[in-house]
């Protein structure tokens, strides 16, 4: 028997556009006078419709004369604006939805409501109006304008896609980063709704690191270990999270994170699905506890009275504002001091301390007993009060910030503990040189009561970093592996932090330190430990690339709860959690969406609202 027939291919030639008076149009063959499609593209069709339907146009329209080459210009002219005007009115429609993605993701990464869409349309309008009125095609913008969507139901839904399109480039990253950590931190919204959020950091294996905002996960009920456990267990179920990635867990070190038996972290650890990984206390929540230490309550509880004093109640404040506002000072109000806002004590105490002058002369003529506030032994404590809390915050703000990796903030804390060895020393010496506003007393200060106070934070913070501390040597080897002098007890610890052969991992760590072409390398630009061939050190660059994925703070979840105050503020109590887990993400995310694939996967159609 014999094979299967075999199918021949026809292909259009553009000699018959002129000859035929025939095109393609979308592999179809179309007839450019009478519109007459025909789906085999063979000469044989092509000249028998011609022939037998259009015979008048040979004589009328002669071959290869100039008149038929006109004629078929202008017949091609025709059918492309027939075209256009199915088309335009389609890309018009597209445009209009693409503007609508836009300006509904603007308006989620600025916290703004969804019904604020339609003043946006409204003020795009009235500006086009004056912008464009003397331009010809000013009803043609103002109709594209009108075409935009900007309802409130429609940006909900704009915000609902982007926000999933978001969550799906970071489940995509997820998949192909080799090491991930997570940081976790709760707080409570506008409604009391105690919300989970969650932000993870992932290595890829050239080295390069990408943080980003994971999910927000509301706990409606209790806020307990296992509640959190629970929620965040079912949350990695969905979608599907690859747990053996992860190499390590930061928390604020609240008892329901870090519970021996029933906290979230024990719980994790005792589940057979979840790796062995780090887990570290927040470095910037430590370091605010630190500060905590300090022994003057005298000096706090005085300034607490003095400055409600005048802030509790509104003609108080404008009085003192008044008389500030009169003797022409830098600043024009006192500050007040919240122990949850960890920067707030040192600004609060500078303002008091620099506007005391003024304050003993409001309160003297209000008839108030001021003279605490000119006692020298309290003055002076208050003036080293303000600058030993202006070091504590200035390491706070160093330790703040994005991309920052558990080398660089142990470097700032090994350096402040240096600084306040130093500065315990000057105590001792009586040197104010880093003590500027205890400098300015100009009296015999108690030197003795202030070095036993840094040497409590001293010993405070040696305290609460012990157990990053003992991966200090490690960290050291992997900034700068050239140094080492101790390779068994570096080997030794970094084997049973990482669960590797000690003697293999030795082996490989003695080859690196004498590879002559990497130590020519290690002072180059490029990222070191990215240019390091993982089949030659296969151990070395695994602990790298978890070392890299280490989260070492919450600071990324502080701010976003800061965003989540002002998304579901009191004006916007009825947000759902699942709407405001997306403009967090909005507003958070550093992923571009793609607007043109929204649009072709919607049918674009352009908007039916009126405006005001």
């Amino acid at each position: 028997m014999s094979g299967p027939k075999k199918s021949k291919t026809y292909h259009f030639n553009p000699e018959w556009e002129e000859e035929f008076f025939f095109t393609m149009v979308k592999e179809k063959c179309v007839c450019l006078i009478c519109r007459f499609a025909i789906a085999t593209p063979k000469r044989g069709n092509l000249e028998r419709h011609y022939e037998t339907v259009h015979k008048k146009h040979a004589d009328s329209f002669p071959r290869n004369s100039d008149l038929r080459k006109s004629k078929l210009k202008d017949m091609k002219r025709c059918l492309a604006g027939e075209q256009a005007m199915f088309t335009k009115p389609l890309e018009k429609s597209k445009a209009a939805t693409v503007a609508s993605y836009k300006i509904s993701h603007i308006l989620a990464k600025n916290k703004k409501p969804f019904e604020d869409g339609v003043m946006i349309k409204e003020c795009f309008v009235e500006a086009a109006e004056s912008l464009f009125v003397n331009f010809k095609n000013k009803a043609e913008i103002i109709s594209a304008i009108k075409d935009i969507q900007l309802s409130r139901q429609t940006v909900t839904r704009r915000v609902e896609t982007i926000s999933k399109n978001l969550e799906n480039q970071t489940m995509n990253y997820l998949k192909d980063c080799t090491y991930f950590s997570l940081q976790f931190d709760e707080s409570t919204d506008a409604t009391d709704v105690a919300q989970l959020c969650i932000f993870i950091r992932m290595v890829f294996p050239d080295m390069t690191v990408k943080e980003d905002f994971l999910t927000m996960i509301p706990l409606k009920e209790h806020t307990r270990g296992v509640d959190i456990y629970d929620s965040f267990l079912k949350f990695t179920q969905e979608v599907k999270m690859p747990l053996y990635k992860l190499v390590c867990i930061t928390t604020d070190g609240a008892p329901a994170m870090t519970g021996n038996h029933n906290g979230f972290i024990a719980l994790c650890r005792a589940n057979d699905d979840f790796p062995n990984f780090f887990t570290f206390h927040c470095v910037i929540h430590q370091q605010a506890l630190c500060g905590k230490i300090l022994n003057m309550k005298d000096v706090m509880t005085i300034a607490f009275k003095v400055a409600n004093s005048i802030r509790a109640k509104s003609l108080q404040r404008r009085l003192f504002k008044a008389q500030l506002e009169s003797s022409e000072l830098e600043h024009s109000d006192l500050l007040l001091y919240t122990d949850a806002r960890w920067l707030s004590r040192g600004r609060f105490l500078a303002r008091l301390h620099e506007l005391l002058p003024e304050i003993i002369i409001f309160l003297e003529a209000r008839g108030d007993d001021a003279e605490m506030l000119k006692n020298e032994k309290w003055r002076s404590d208050l003036a080293f009060l303000v600058d030993i809390t202006k070091h504590l915050n200035d390491i706070n703000l160093e330790l703040q910030g994005k991309d920052k990796n558990i080398v660089d903030m142990m470097s700032s804390i090994n350096a402040f503990k240096r600084k306040l060895q130093q500065l315990k020393d000057e105590m001792k010496n009586k040197d104010c040189r880093n003590f500027p506003t205890l400098l300015l007393q100009q009296n015999s200060a108690s030197f003795v009561t202030y070095e036993e106070e840094v040497t409590k934070i001293l010993k405070e913070f040696e305290r609460r970093f012990a157990d990053i501390n003992k991966i200090e040597n490690i960290l050291s080897f992997m900034s700068y592996p050239f140094n080492c002098t101790n390779i068994q007890k570096i080997s030794s610890s970094s084997s049973d932090l990482f669960n590797m052969e000690r003697t293999a991992l030795e082996n490989e760590m003695l080859k690196l330190i004498s590879d002559i072409n990497l130590k020519a390398r290690a002072g180059d630009s490029n990222p070191f430990w990215s240019s390091i061939p993982e089949m030659k050190y296969p151990l070395i660059k695994q602990i790298a690339l978890q070392i890299t994925a280490f989260f070492a703070s919450t600071y990324l979840c502080e701010s976003a709860f800061s965003q989540m105050k002002v998304i579901k503020s009191k004006y916007r109590t009825r947000l759902t959690n699942d709407h405001l887990t997306a403009c967090l993400r909005l507003g958070i995310t550093e992923n571009i969406p793609n607007y043109e694939h929204f649009a072709e996967d919607h049918q674009c159609h352009a908007s039916t609202s009126v405006l005001r």
